[in-house]
Order: C-alpha cells, then structure tokens, then sequence
C-alpha cells in the first residue's frame, strides 16, 4: 500500500545516518520524508530517542483524540529502521486495530449511537435525555432537512439555509458534552456481535488517507439511515436526471434552471434546440412532483415571463404520471389539482418511462420527451446500506422491527423512518415513508430510551428485564401539497377511504403555509422562511445563479 512504499523509502534514506549518529533529533525521521498524514489504522509515529531504544508514539495530528478516538498503544523497539519498517506495515494490514470508541466503562454512561440526521433521527435526538446517555451521531451531513418546504428553494422561493437546521442544534450535547460527538462519516458495517459500528469519513476530506475508517463500539444503537430515490432499475436514471431529497439537489436543479434560461437566449439557438433547453419535465405524481411542478408554474408566470422575455413562450412543465397524481388524496382534491395545473400550464402526461437518454425520454408506448430539465420523484427505497446489512428485512425490503420498533433477531438495535418497517408477524402494514411517520417513531423511541435509561437498562445486555411500556401506534394526521399560485390542497382524513375534512383553494393554502412554519425546527429558521416568503411576495424571486 501506499504508507508501505513512503515509509520504506523514507528509513532507506535515513538507514545509514541513524547507525552513523549517537542521537537522533525527535523530528528528524519526520523530517527525513516519514508520511505526515494519519492512515485509518496506524496515526503517524512519532520518533523519539531514549537510552539507545526508539518509541513509536502516535501523534494527534488531526485532533481526533479530543474527540473521543483512541489509539493502539505505543511500544518499545531497537533502533533499527527494519524493525520499525516491519511494525507499520503489521500494523497497516491488521484491520482489527481501527481507531475509535471503546465501550463504555463501569461508571460511564451508556452510549447511544445514532446513524443518520433525518426527520426520525433528528426528533430522536431532540427527544433523547443527555442527562441519562452519551449521544455519538454518524452521518454524511451535519444538519437536517425540511423536506416539505425544499422545491421551493429551487426556484428561489426560499434560501437554501431555511431548510436546513444544523444538529448540534437540535441536540446540544453533541457541540458541548465531554463524550457525545458528532462524526461526519458514512456507516459501513454493523457487528451486532461486537457491539461496533464501522464507519468512514465522507470522502475528499483531504486527509492523507482518503477514506479514513474507524469503529465506534455501542451500547444502543438507532438506524435511522433513511432511504434512497426508487429509479426501478430503468437505464439512464441515475445518470442524467435529478433528484430532490437533499439540499444539493435542490441547488443542482436551481443552477440548471438558470443556466438553461440563460443559454437559450444566446444568439443563434435554433427554436428546437430552445424548446428542448426550457423543457422542464417532472417524473412523478406524489406531493413532491405536484410541488415541485407548481412552484416551476409559479417561477415561470410571476419571473420568467418578466426577465426573459425573449424566451417566455418557449418555456414549458411537463409532469409524467403512470396513474393518477397525488393517488393518496380525495378524488375532489385530485380533481381539483388536475384542473389548477393544467390552467398554470403545466402539461399533465399519463405514461411509462422506458429510458432516459441525455436529452430525451423514451416512453413505453414509443413516444418521444426531449428535456432541458428532468427531475425524478417517483418515491424512495431501501438503500444499498440497508440492503448490506444482515438483519431480517420487512416487505418491501426495509429493516424489520417489532411494536417498539425493535430489530427482534439481535439485542439493543432499533430502526425508524424511511429504512424500517413492521415485521409481517407483528400483524401491522409497512408505514409509508413520510415525514410525519418518521417524526412520530423519533418521539416514541426517544420516550422509550429515558423509560430505560430510568430503568437503569442503558448499557449493552441489560434491557432484557425492563418494561417497555405501550408498543408504537401511528394515526395519521392528513396530507397537505402546494399546487402554486397561492392554492393547496389540505386532506385531514385519517386513511384513504375514511371520511374526514377535504378542502382546496387560498384558505388550503394559507393553512399549509402556517402549518408548515409551525413544524420548521427552530426560531431562527421560521424567522428566515417568514422573511423569505415577504421578500418574495414584495420583490419577487432572485434569479442570480451563483456556482
């Protein structure tokens, strides 16, 4: 490997002047071309000279100590170069010696390790009592998502940073407790036997050794890894259309609006090449495609239609549906959605993809799309982690729990939101990936944790004889989408063929719009979509493509 070669050719330089010299200064090997970055599985050796013997100590260079990450201890060598050599590439190759969390001592408080920051895992987080448990949470990103208000901030509606909430703001103890981190890494592996999570670093951290890997043990564990874009295995999905579940989509699809407005008023554009490049079409009827369809609707009859004008007419919204868009509404509220797109200008199609090419879609009953802009939203699916892990699985493929949102086959795991779902036995349908299921299970089994914790049942291997409590129970609460131009539609029917509150029009959208204000995690991120929303409603969106 890569550390082998550096340090090799780094003691065969110096071989000759460490036998030649009676001392050795404490950097000198460093200096003399030793690697100065921190592999996953040996830190940097630092050389120091004591009574003829060299000791191989491991520098923090990276600040990871303070954080929780513990190292293999140092030991005792002759002063040879060789020897030396030997030691790092044993210690190179013996996967077992990651860096990273021991399990807890007598005396400390259990571990709790969280993977992911989504709705379960964040209201989890906010719920959980730091009091009773040290919090470690592992993600890709450090912040949270309001995946409700997030196509509105593709057109400019609302600021990026108005959707989403940083972690260590919902859960205070991973900025400031002296044992709770925060890692921003991927989980690779879970060994139940063990009690250990595998992780890496995100990759291009610019660490010298890119991924860089470590193991964190637990006491209790919560998988709340969410869920990936369904793509049904069609070609050329994954590689020419885009996503809306992050805030880098969202910024993705933003700049490739603008760009395409832009570009199309260059000279010479052939009217074809300019309907293609204003073509904006969205794959899937759910609330995401309809809101998403109806702020581009919005975007193009409030701003386009007043800052390029030299392209208005050209510019179009084609929304593809295999059924029936919003298929979980009232039949009226469908209805109604249908009706308000197709004024807005949105062109509604019933279809099949087939492929997607890099400027065209191919359809099943053979037609042709050309795009300029496509964005994918046919619903999620367990993703390739889930996939790996060698848990029982529900239908559909998620990570199988009991009614306390346990995974039954091993002891103290837990899953909730997106990448979990109720075991067949337990007699309870597979929840829909939503954010208020995920919410819900969130303050449910952060309730059950301190129940626990209380019950002194926190540590690994002690929660066998402590009462549970009632198991999850979910109502449903209604369904809301934005269809633009200041209409919404409001559901408040607890099942699709209950009966219960159906509404549309200005005072749906009003409460959808207040509705959605209240849920935004924090003070400072209502005040930000408050001040968004009137800067819009006075001034109109900003157009600005930066990046």
């Amino acid at each position: 490997m890569a550390l082998s070669r550096i340090a090799k050719a780094a003691f065969s330089r110096s071989q000759g002047r460490i036998a030649t010299e009676n001392c050795v200064h404490p950097m000198g090997l460093l200096r003399r071309g030793l690697p100065t970055g921190q592999p996953y599985h040996a830190l940097l050796p630092s050389v120091t000279a004591s009574n003829g013997f060299s000791r191989i100590g491991r520098a923090d260079v990276f600040g990871v100590e303070s954080r929780g990450i513990s190292h293999t201890p140092s030991r005792e060598y002759p002063p040879s170069a060789q020897a030396i050599e030997d030691d790092l590439y044993a210690e190179a190759d013996d996967g077992a010696r990651l860096p990273g969390l021991e399990p807890t001592k007598p005396g400390q408080k259990p571990r709790v390790v969280v993977l992911g920051t989504g709705w379960a895992a964040c209201r989890f987080l906010k719920g959980l009592d730091a009091k009773l448990y040290d919090i470690v949470c592992i993600s890709p990103r450090n912040h949270m998502v309001f995946t409700p208000l997030l196509a509105s901030t593709c057109v400019g509606t609302l600021e990026f940073r108005s959707v989403a909430e940083p972690v260590s703001r919902i859960q205070s103890a991973l900025a400031g407790a002296p044992d709770s981190y925060f890692y921003l890494a991927n989980c690779t592996g879970i060994d139940t036997d063990k009690h250990e999570v595998h992780c890496e670093s995100v990759p291009s951290t610019g660490l010298a050794y890119d991924p860089y890997r470590f193991k964190v043990a637990y006491d209790k564990l919560v998988i709340a890894a969410g869920a990936d874009p369904l793509t049904f295995g069609i070609k050329g999905v994954q590689e020419h259309a885009m996503f809306l579940r992050e805030v880098h989509h969202a910024q993705e699809i933003r700049r490739k609006l603008l760009l395409n407005l832009m570009l199309s008023e260059s000279p010479g554009i052939s009217e074809e090449e300019k309907k293609r490049l204003l073509h904006c079409v969205v794959i899937g009827g759910g609330p995401t495609g309809v809101e998403f369809s109806g702020e581009l609707s919005d975007f193009i009859m409030r701003d386009v239609r007043q800052r390029y004008s030299h392209v208005k007419d050209h510019i179009q919204v084609t929304l593809i549906e295999a059924n029936e868009i919003l298929s979980s509404f009232d039949v009226g509220l469908r209805q109604y959605a249908t009706n308000h797109l197709t004024k807005s200008g949105v062109r509604l199609v019933r279809g099949v993809v087939k492929e997607v090419l890099p400027e065209k879609i191919l359809l099943s009953d053979g037609s042709c799309v050309p795009y300029g802009l496509l964005v994918w939203s046919t619903g999620v699916g367990p993703s390739k982690f889930v996939k790996s892990l060698d848990l029982p699985k529900s239908p559909g493929g998620r990570i199988g729990v009991d009614e306390w949102l346990r995974v039954p086959s091993v002891e103290d795991v837990f899953a909730l939101g997106d990448c979990a779902g109720f075991l067949e036995h337990t007699g309870k349908p597979v929840l829909p990936a939503l954010a208020q299921v995920a919410e819900r299970e969130g303050k449910y089994l952060a309730n059950l944790f301190d129940e626990i914790g209380k019950q002194n049942g926190g540590k690994a291997h002690c929660a066998r004889n402590v009462t549970l409590g009632d198991p999850f129970v979910y109502r449903h609460l209604g369904s809301m989408a934005s269809v633009g131009r200041y209409k919404a539609l409001v559901d408040l029917r607890q099942s699709k063929d209950a009966s219960g509150i159906s509404m549309a029009g200005f005072i749906s959208w009003f409460i959808w719009r207040s509705a959605y204000l209240t849920r935004v995690v924090s003070w400072r991120n209502r005040f930000y979509v408050a001040v968004n929303w009137a800067t819009t409603l006075v001034f109109g969106r900003d157009n600005s493509r930066i990046g």
